[in-house]
């Protein structure tokens, strides 16, 4: 958006919120309690997040999650339960099912409000649209208001091929609902994400196109306040949290953010400029957050925020869920009701037990370490990633594997790999293929994912972290402008050579049949099974270690060699992906920025409680 619009947008809003008729005067208690990010995790998993005081206890599992919410519940019966996002993909119970499983389990919650993420969209518009909106008087599969003011069916002159002609340029769901509760009359936005998957093929979003969200929320925040007379204005965000801040800024008249995406934990609440109030859960349902916001003559006037920890110490299984649950797992697990089940991805048979153990590793597999950690932050390097490209690259006998840098998966505590373990990280339907690429673009790629991630432009920032690679390590300087963040670039010990091809191992979809990981290389073979048929990468990372001494792995680490520390965080609560960015070296003097020395619990980390 030009600058110039985005001030009239801005001036329009905060005049217009300013009188707000003293009509809508509720008084009264709410308690918003928020879920999202939850990709696909059925069952728990253990926190292996390096510092955290409760490393090593299993995590999450959405019985238990449930149990934290009928406590909730229990202490405060005016609420509303809102899911904000990524919930139908991260697992092979999900992906198999193409989010049915997850359907079958949350709509036993009774939420009330959700707004899909960009992995919500990995099936398809179709299957989007039968388990997210109402159709020609057909109920979605979810039975929750799916909320969404910047998602719209394509238009003929953006996409001429579009199946939805009819709809074109209408929204796909509800942009806002209003619900009143205990006297209290609230406006919930919805805001999805604002680009699709980025590591699938382009063609999961035939037929919907989604906007930013800022002309939107102009619009939709005079008219909730002015004409709809809402006491509490709730926005409910995929964008993720350093976006939603800036959103909020520049667009006053927001109570709440419910955020998801960045997957950062705010054990204590961010109050933003303007005053609104932000908060996000995590991921995987390692985390549930309460805020009970008391609205008086029609305004917010006092609110306290609790961050619950979901852990098998901390909650018991609720028996209902838990029940469900094993429905679902049973046909995917060892037992009489195991069945092959086809990946609508590829084609791909599973014919083996997803709970089976296919290797051992000896480190503890993540990618979730805090910004400030002794070694490798998340947004630049985890175990996990170097662990699969390790094995795309073996898979080839490759100079270099490579994978895109995605925040979802899960955490393996050293000892057994499950099959399950690598479909949390690889639940979308991959091949694996063998090709050229030029070390000119593999210089690239470094400096373009470096620049998604670090850039303080925030709406600049790709939707991941840093591509991780095998055979590849350098020094990076995230303070130094595009193109001159990385030095030192070498695979396998010897300097890059700008101008020569390596063989590189990675990401391959059909729809994308000269590419790998989506950049172009030539010569590609994709991996086939000895009859011809197709592999999926789950698969291929299983013979992987199938291959090694005991199949056990053992990555090594530490390829990436930041040479100056990220920035600190700047709300209070320690971040995974710096908030606001890494500041430009023309605003930055030398002196600014201190070596990188083991980061200390300070008093004002204690005070957010976390771990």
């Amino acid at each position: 958006m030009k600058p110039e619009l985005r001030t009239l947008l801005h001036t329009l809003v905060l005049s217009l919120t300013l009188f707000a008729s003293a009509a809508s005067a509720g008084d009264g208690e709410v308690t918003l309690i928020h879920i999202g990010d939850l990709h696909g995790h059925l069952v728990p998993r253990p926190n292996m997040r390096d510092g955290d005081s409760d490393r090593g206890v299993m995590a999450g599992g959405l019985a238990y999650v449930y149990d934290q919410i009928k406590k909730i519940r229990a202490r405060h019966p005016h609420n509303l339960l809102v899911n904000t996002g990524d919930t139908i993909q991260g697992s092979a119970e999900a992906l198999y099912s193409r989010g049915k499983a997850m359907a079958d389990v949350l709509n036993l919650f009774k939420i009330d409000a959700f707004t899909p993420g960009n992995w919500d969209y990995l099936y398809g518009p179709e299957r989007f649209r039968e388990l997210f909106a109402e159709v020609d008087g057909r109920k979605p599969m979810f039975n929750w208001k799916s909320l969404a003011a910047n998602l719209y069916y394509s238009t003929l002159y953006e996409f001429p091929e579009t199946p939805y002609a009819k709809q074109a340029g209408q929204r796909v769901v509800p942009p806002y609902m209003i619900k009143e509760i205990n006297g209290v009359r609230i406006g919930i936005i919805g805001l999805t994400a604002d680009r699709g998957p980025q590591a699938v093929s382009p063609r999961v979003m035939d037929g919907f196109y989604l906007t930013p969200g800022e002309e939107e929320l102009a619009v939709a925040i005079p008219k909730l306040r002015n004409e709809e007379k809402v006491d509490l204005l709730v926005l409910i965000s995929e964008r993720g949290l350093g976006p939603n801040l800036e959103l909020v800024n520049t667009y006053p008249g927001i109570d709440v953010v419910l955020s998801s995406d960045m997957h950062e934990e705010t054990w204590k609440a961010i109050k933003s400029k303007s005053g609104t109030l932000l908060v996000e859960e995590g991921q995987d349902g390692t985390m549930v957050g309460e805020m009970t916001l008391t609205v008086k003559n029609g305004k917010l006037a006092k609110w306290d925020f609790k961050a619950h920890r979901i852990t098998v110490e901390n909650n018991q299984p609720d028996p209902m869920i838990a029940a469900k649950v094993a429905e679902i797992r049973k046909t995917f697990i060892k037992g009489d009701d195991f069945v092959p089940h086809v990946n609508p991805m590829n084609g791909y048979v599973l014919r083996t037990p997803i709970d089976t153990v296919i290797g051992y590793t000896k480190k503890a597999l993540h990618r979730s370490n805090y910004s400030d950690a002794e070694s490798m932050p998340a947004v630049v390097e985890g175990s996990s990633h170097d662990f699969l490209a390790d094995a795309f690259r073996g898979a080839c006998e490759s100079d270099v594997g490579l994978i895109r840098g995605f925040r979802y998966g899960t955490h393996v505590a050293p000892g057994p790999i499950k099959l399950e373990d690598i479909y949390h990280y690889i639940p979308i339907g991959p091949q694996i293929a063998c090709g050229l690429i030029s070390g000119d673009d593999l210089h690239l790629m470094i400096e373009n994912g470096a620049q998604g991630s670090l850039t303080d432009v925030v709406g600049f920032w790709g939707g991941g972290w840093m591509l991780a690679f095998s055979g590849i390590t350098y020094d990076l300087d995230p303070y130094n402008q595009w193109g001159f963040r990385a030095s030192n670039i070498r695979v396998n010990n010897e300097a890059l050579d700008p101008e020569r091809y390596y063989t590189v191992a990675g990401y391959w979809f059909v729809e994308l049949p000269g590419k790998i990981n989506r950049s172009t290389a030539l010569d590609i073979k994709v991996l086939k099974d000895r009859f011809g048929g197709i592999v999926d990468a789950t698969a291929v990372v299983a013979y992987y270690l199938q291959t090694l001494p005991d199949h056990t792995v053992d990555p090594k680490l530490n390829r990436i060699h930041l040479l100056r520390r990220l920035p600190p965080p700047i709300a209070g609560n320690r971040e995974i992906q710096p908030l606001a960015g890494v500041p430009r070296p023309e605003y930055l003097l030398a002196d600014d920025v201190p070596p990188r020395k083991k980061p200390q619990r300070t008093a004002q980390t204690a005070a957010t409680g976390a771990p």
